[in-house]
């Protein structure tokens, strides 16, 4: 490199360095950019360490890589005792690369929000403190400010410690979609489907090991077709919104009245169409084109009669598949994609089965009455189901429409009614009479008015912990039997509960602040460290684990005691004071209570579900977390107790 222009690049540096002090004062206290980190479990003992940089608008800092003769990169780097890293830091977040004049290279830069993440395994059993170090330069218009640093510390486990924030959360979703799946076979619209399958393997008859490649690559298409659409558009999403928008839009459809009544609708009309009052079906031209395609040789014949399969089922699986997507949007942006794989695998399952082995048609049951049978339950259990979401939007705005004892009020009779129209004593459009009671139909009214019995005495304050997560919290009943009172939190307290500044009623007795700011300062006071709460008013799982971990004596001894807790509600739609709007690098203005949590938790925690836990010192520095939804009752006290 020629020796004069060496130096006319370091002596434009030195001045740039100069020129940053002479600003105002605050520009040298103020850095542009500021760090939180997080540990998410992966695998037993083994967690993903990630830096989440938020930075000003036109600010950007360098990426990973090494520059001989050139600018500052950024360095990430987590060490400690029994903590073994796994590969190298990457950089998850965008990475913009452009030649540099100045530099006479090509460099990489990332502006707001800048993602971080490497892997590490801890080596030993217990608790283990990783020590993570940040250090990084941030430019704009060619200033750049003296290179700064961050350490920090995550407390991680070593074997039996607890599962990523809603591992089991998705797992409960993918069984539940696994179950779905296996049922659909039983429904009107699909049952028929059968003998169709069955005749078309038949005629196309030839190697027994072509046969079985056919019916393979049908059960594959089956899965294809229910899985792509779905991951085009959340995966589009993301790759043009980034993980921020694509938590803002989940956030929304989870928590915003508007697509929640739209959901409660949508199962009403699903529900509707169950009890026969009309059939929801595609356009035949559709159905019919898929049909005819299907005669034709090879793969793509299978790949057609897949596609009229799917097409010609819908309206059966279609108020499935919808239930199926709408609940898996609760959590994580990919958790919608995993749960229609699972469905459509086992939707798929009997049909390729039946394909390769087609004399597996003789052993199923004939069609009949009973088709419809289950399609009238199913209509029931839609009911049910499509309660909560009229339910969320009911809590996240302070309605106080759907309290929890009109909500059971709801589910007793709507649960009555079935056991009755299993008795044959309610009949529907499409029903044959029922001349007599079956074993299993028998079975099925005795669980039936044994869940109505369970749930009576709900109305008057029993908790049903099975069913925390769906019914309404308990603050929102009316009369509790025992103690001739209200709940310690009625509906007159609860619509300023969440304000910044309050202290609000928790579960059990229990209160807490409502933003970080007012728990570090009272933990600085006390001297206890800071549990963190981040919860919905709509959180399924966040009801249940209130209802079936906090409650243990064990661990509400602990958080009374020994903490200060801050409860952030990511879905709470009250309105703030116009001085406490917030506004994001990207220039959005956020209004109410649940965005500025929601925004806040992904900023500072890197997390954007529910429930999670974190421990925090009087500093704001993580001891503790992410810890998600595990019913683990024991692990939740060694998490509580350090």
């Amino acid at each position: 490199m020629n020796r004069s222009l060496f130096f006319n690049k370091y002596f434009l540096l030195l001045i740039a360095f100069l020129l940053v002090p002479a600003g105002p004062a605050a520009a040298q206290t103020n850095q542009p950019a500021s760090w939180t980190v997080a540990a998410e479990k992966v695998d037993e003992s083994v967690y993903e360490i990630k830096a989440t940089g938020s930075l000003q608008p036109g600010w950007h800092i360098y990426d990973l890589q090494d520059y001989p003769d050139g600018p500052c990169p950024t360095i990430f780097e987590v060490s400690g005792e029994a903590i073994e890293t796994l590969g190298e830091a990457e950089i998850t977040s965008t990475v913009v690369r452009s030649y540099d004049d100045l530099f006479d290279m090509t460099i990489g830069t990332c502006e707001g929000p800048v993602v971080i993440v490497r892997k590490v395994r801890v080596l030993q059993d217990g608790r283990h403190d990783a020590d993570v170090h940040i250090e990084w330069q941030a430019c704009s218009s060619g200033n750049c400010m003296p290179p700064d640093e961050f350490d920090t510390t995550v407390r991680l486990e070593g074997k039996g410690a607890s599962g990523g924030a809603g591992s089991k959360s998705l797992w409960g979703l993918i069984l539940e979609a696994i179950l779905w799946g296996f049922l659909m076979l039983l429904t009107p619209c699909v049952f028929p489907m059968v003998p169709m399958t069955v005749s078309f393997f038949l005629k196309q008859s030839g190697s027994q090991a072509a046969g079985r490649f056919k019916a393979a690559m049908y059960g594959l298409f089956i899965v294809l077709l229910y899985t792509i659409p779905i991951s085009i558009i959340i995966g589009l999403t993301w790759a043009i919104g980034g993980s921020a928008v694509t938590a803002d839009i989940f956030n929304w459809l989870s928590t915003h009245w508007l697509p929640n009544i739209i959901f409660f609708v949508i199962f009403m009309v699903f529900a509707a169409s169950f009890f026969g009052a009309f059939e929801i079906v595609l356009p035949s031209g559709w159905t019919n084109s898929a049909d005819r395609n299907s005669d034709k040789k090879g793969l793509a014949g299978v790949f057609f009669l897949a596609l009229t399969l799917v097409l010609v089922s819908f309206s059966c699986t279609g108020p499935i598949v919808g239930t199926v997507l709408i609940k898996s949007t609760q959590g994580e942006f990919w958790a919608p994609m995993v749960t229609m794989l699972a469905f459509s695998i086992a939707f798929a399952l009997p049909f390729a089965l039946l394909a390769f082995f087609p004399s597996l048609l003789k052993k199923l049951p004939r069609s009949g009455g009973w088709l419809n049978s289950v399609k009238v339950v199913l209509g029931f259990i839609e009911v049910a189901l499509g309660l909560k979401f009229l339910s969320v939007a009911d809590q996240t705005y302070h309605w106080h429409l759907l309290d929890r004892d009109v909500y059971l009020a709801i589910w007793i009779v709507c649960f009555t009614l079935l056991g009755l129209y299993l008795m044959g004593k309610i009949r529907f459009k499409h029903d044959t009479p029922v001349e007599h009671i079956s074993v299993g139909r028998l079975a099925l009214i005795i669980i039936d008015f044994s869940f109505v019995v369970w749930m009576i005495p709900g109305l008057w304050g029993a908790p049903l912990k099975a069913l925390s997560g769906y019914l309404p919290p308990m603050e929102t009943q009316s009369f509790v039997l025992g103690t001739g009172a209200l709940p310690e939190q009625g509906p007159a307290q609860e619509e300023t509960a969440a304000l910044p500044g309050s202290i609000v009623p928790l579960p059990h007795g229990l209160s807490g602040y409502t933003t970080i700011e007012d728990g570090l300062a009272a933990a600085a006071e006390s001297g206890k460290p800071v549990f963190v709460d981040i919860t919905g008013h709509g959180c399924v799982n966040c009801r249940e684990m209130e209802s079936r971990v906090w409650s243990d004596p064990e661990v509400l001894q602990r958080l009374r005691d020994n903490y200060e807790i801050v409860a952030l509600y990511v879905d709470d739609k009250t309105r703030l004071p116009r001085d406490q709007w917030v506004t994001t690098p990207e220039g959005k203005v956020l209004k109410d209570i649940g965005r500025v949590n929601s925004r806040l938790v992904l900023d500072r925690f890197g997390v954007n579900s529910q429930p999670n836990y974190f421990i925090l010192d009087a500093n704001g520095d993580i001891l503790a977390g992410p810890r998600g939804y595990n019913l683990d009752t024991d692990a939740f006290v060694k998490f509580l107790d350090l």
